[in-house]
């Protein structure tokens, strides 16, 4: 068996030109899409992955301004920033990026930004929502996980799927949309017993525990739409790697996700696509009348 894979880059793509669209309209209408990123200026993967971000987002016409924290940002100062975009209505959606400086308290900043503009998906409101089943914004990773599973065609509901990795981030709120759409699902960590046979259930296996290569191919059942949802880079290795040994996996699954090219496309097609949400959500309170 050779697995076809699940192209996030192609999917991503077709994603912004939607997005464009939509972008367009809202000009029209008068309003200008905005994100506003809270960013560590010392990390530069940070910074580079806000890059990607940025020229995105540019090229469908969302704009947007980047705030940089570093050593000598206080946490007044982030909590500041953060109310100061709460209350600018020019303002669609906040992205805070992971990581920020050390001394600053990412939590805290999560508390106090405004779910309606918390197009990450990752305020304890939205992860609220998420978990009521309420409509709200969903993280971004594993909103475009289940958008590459809908283009492809893949139906979730009845399928057993595993989820490794429990974080607030990634694993819990896939299992979470996972089951919002029937599949019947299991999340695997650290302390679980026998992973390998565990995984082996799988109709879907989502792998999100950031160690390259970690699932083996004799650990995916046979048939299995594998997710490899991690980003690893690798002293000696020219090319980052995922959290499932590819090679072997293109020989068990029917369908995989290279890294890169896979899931990190549609993570980024997601935020915008959130953003693109939040505005359209601003001309709707704009046409409603008052009461």
């Amino acid at each position: 068996m050779s697995a076809i894979l699940l192209d996030g880059l192609a999917v991503s793509k077709v994603v912004r030109e939607g997005l464009k669209v939509r972008v367009d309209q809202l000009r029209a209408a008068g309003v200008q899409p905005r994100l506003d990123v809270i960013v560590a200026s010392q990390d530069p993967s940070s910074m580079a992955y806000v890059r990607m971000k940025r020229r995105w987002a540019e090229q469908i016409g969302i704009t947007g301004e980047a705030f940089s924290m570093d050593d000598s940002t206080t946490q007044e100062q982030l909590i500041a920033r953060v109310v100061v975009l709460n209350h600018d209505p020019h303002v669609h959606g906040v992205l805070i990026q992971h990581p920020l400086p050390r001394h600053l308290d990412e939590a805290e900043a999560l508390q106090v930004l405004n779910a309606a503009k918390d197009v990450d998906g990752l305020t304890p409101a939205s992860m609220g929502l998420l978990l009521s089943d309420m409509p709200g914004f969903r993280p971004a990773t594993p909103l475009g996980i289940m958008t590459l599973l809908r283009h492809y065609g893949i139906t979730v509901e009845g399928k057993r799927a595993v989820v490794i990795g429990r974080s607030i981030i990634l694993g819990k709120p896939t299992a979470l949309l996972l089951m919002q759409q029937n599949a019947t699902v299991t999340i695997a960590h650290s302390k679980t017993v026998d992973l390998p046979s565990l995984c082996r259930e799988a109709d879907i296996l989502v792998a999100a525990v950031g160690r390259p290569e970690f699932v083996r191919g004799d650990w995916i059942k046979p048939g299995a739409i594998v997710i490899d949802a991690g980003y690893n880079k690798v002293p000696g290795r020219d090319k980052d790697v995922g959290d499932v040994h590819f090679g072997e996996a293109a020989e068990v699954a029917s369908y995989l996700t290279p890294v890169p090219g896979g899931v990190g496309p549609m993570t980024v097609a997601s935020l915008l696509a959130n953003v693109v949400d939040a505005a359209e959500r601003t001309v709707a309170d704009l046409g409603t009348p008052d009461r």
